[in-house]
Parts: C-alpha cells; sequence; structure tokens
C-alpha cells in the first residue's frame, strides 16, 4: 500500500518544509493544490515554489486552480453569503486532488490535511490499522512548536483508501466521532460512519506560526475572514497575543455562546518530548519557532 499525503497551500513555506520532512519516508507522492484565489476571493500571486524543496522534488505533484467555483452567490446582502462563498473555495481547492489520484490504486491511502496538520504514520495504531475511514487525533499548539494548547485535541488529518473516498470534501468534513454499531441511523448517513480508526497519538496541528503581519494577511483571507474582519483585532494585537503566548480565538464558542474573538488563554510550554524526531534534529534549522 502506498501513501498519498494530500494538502493546500496558500503562504507556509516553513510549514511545508516541515511536512516533507517528517513524512518524506513513508509518502509516495506529496500532493499540493494551490489557488489564485484567497478563500475571500481576492486574486492572488502564487507562492509555492517547487524549486524551495529540492530533496522532495521528484516526490511533490503541485497543482494551480486557476478559476473560481461556478456556483458562487451574491455577497452584497449579508455575511451568510460571504461564508458560503468562502466554503465553496475550501472545497473546490480539496476536490481538485481528484486530478492527481487518477492512476493511484484502489487499495492505496489518501491523506487529507491542513499544511498545518501533519499525521503521526509511526503511530502503531496507524500502522496496525484495519478500518475504512481513518481520523488522526492530534496535539494543538500555536505560535510555537512548544506552545501547546491543552484544553481540546485537534481531528485534523484524514485518510482512507481510495477505493473508499466518496470525495475529498466529504473526507474533510468528517468529525471526530465514531459511532456504535446499533444505531440505525448510520445506514443512512454518509458521515456518521461505524467502520471508523481514531488514531489517539494521530500527531500535530501547528497553527499560526507565522509573523504578526503574515498572521493579519492569512485571518484577512481565510475562511472566516468575514467574522475577522468585524472582530476589531489589529496587527499590534496579534503581536502581542503572539508575545505573551495567548490565544485570542474561542473553540468553544458553539458551546458557550461567547465572543469568539476575545478568549485570552494562556498556553502551555511543553517538554520536546512530544514533538516530532524531525524538528528536535533540526532545530538549528526551526530555531525562531521554538519559545525559548
Amino acid at each position: 500500500m502506498k501513501i498519498y499525503d494530500c494538502t493546500t497551500f496558500y503562504s507556509e513555506h516553513m510549514m511545508m518544509d516541515v511536512r516533507f520532512g517528517i513524512l518524506d519516508k513513508y509518502v509516495e507522492k506529496f500532493i499540493v493544490t494551490e489557488s489564485t484565489y484567497s478563500h475571500s476571493g481576492k486574486r492572488k500571486n502564487l507562492n509555492f515554489d517547487i524549486n524551495n524543496y529540492p530533496k522532495y522534488k521528484d516526490k511533490i505533484v503541485y497543482l494551480v486552480i486557476d478559476k473560481e467555483p461556478d456556483d458562487l452567490i451574491d455577497e452584497e446582502k449579508d455575511n451568510i453569503h460571504k461564508r458560503l462563498n468562502s466554503i465553496k473555495r475550501i472545497e473546490l481547492s480539496y476536490n481538485y486532488i481528484n486530478n492527481a489520484i487518477k492512476d493511484v490504486s484502489e487499495d492505496d491511502l489518501i491523506i487529507l490535511s491542513d499544511n498545518d496538520e501533519i499525521p503521526n504514520l509511526e503511530s502503531k495504531a496507524f500502522i496496525n490499522c484495519k478500518k475504512n475511514i481513518i481520523l488522526f487525533k492530534q496535539l494543538f499548539f500555536y505560535y510555537k512548536f512548544n506552545l501547546f494548547y491543552d484544553l481540546m485535541p485537534w481531528f485534523g488529518s484524514k485518510a482512507c483508501k481510495k477505493k473508499n473516498l466518496k470525495s475529498f470534501s466529504w473526507l474533510n468534513n468528517l468529525k471526530g466521532k465514531k459511532y456504535p454499531f446499533w444505531r440505525l441511523d448510520t445506514f443512512f448517513s454518509e458521515n456518521k460512519l461505524i467502520n471508523l480508526e481514531i488514531i489517539e497519538d494521530g500527531g500535530w496541528h501547528f497553527t499560526n506560526l507565522k509573523k504578526p503581519k503574515d498572521l493579519y494577511e492569512k485571518l484577512k483571507n481565510f475562511g472566516h475572514h468575514d467574522e475577522f474582519d468585524e472582530s476589531g483585532i489589529t496587527e499590534e494585537k496579534l503581536k502581542y497575543y503572539i508575545d505573551e503566548g495567548i490565544v485570542f480565538y474561542n473553540h468553544f464558542v458553539d458551546q458557550t455562546n461567547q465572543n469568539k474573538w476575545n478568549y485570552n488563554y494562556k498556553l502551555k510550554k511543553i517538554n520536546n518530548e512530544l514533538l516530532p524526531k524531525y524538528l528536535l534534529n533540526n532545530k538549528d534549522k526551526f530555531g525562531e519557532w521554538f519559545q525559548n
């Protein structure tokens, strides 16, 4: 069984370098898509350059999406329409990966992640897994490789064999929950799954490892850009959050009905033993992204 690692790209050069380094010895091909449009619909330059990764060049399949989704809706009415269009652009960036897997064997494994979600392919649970669908439960880090967000795990990377892949947007939307065999609704749902394995030591989610200026640019153009625009958070405020190791986004807002953009949770600095070996072996290269 060969493994195909699939992800999207905006401007995360360092994170792609880390991803390639960690997964290289396990992966047959790295499939990377990049659009000429941001999630907010702004035209953007292409930032990915395969020549920046000479060691992995022969493994990388780079796909450019130079179009908008066909079914965009008028955004003039309200922010809900902006959000729906963002979702359509995200789905296009995932589903475009189909162009790179046409000749992949039906029994080969397809892994889908955001580029800052890195699956642990050394996990014994992953190696021994026989289920149709795999979800990787990942440790959650902010701003630096060793600043840990300890309140929740992250279900980021998801995988299945090609023969079980309904679509990439379907795989991306699967939730971190396994349903019991006696649940009748599982027979009629594409998203409530029985034949699913959650890998407990499933890897790492390294979010927002960016300079304040770059993070501000990302948040102005990511899937929730409409909400961020109304948050009042400035580049200067982002610098404060990064310098102080504070999470400003409330990941529990749907459960608590609190302000999504004024969370103020202090991150924990952790021992390096929780991190992938590749990072620890290359601290001279990535040292500025470790909290002292």
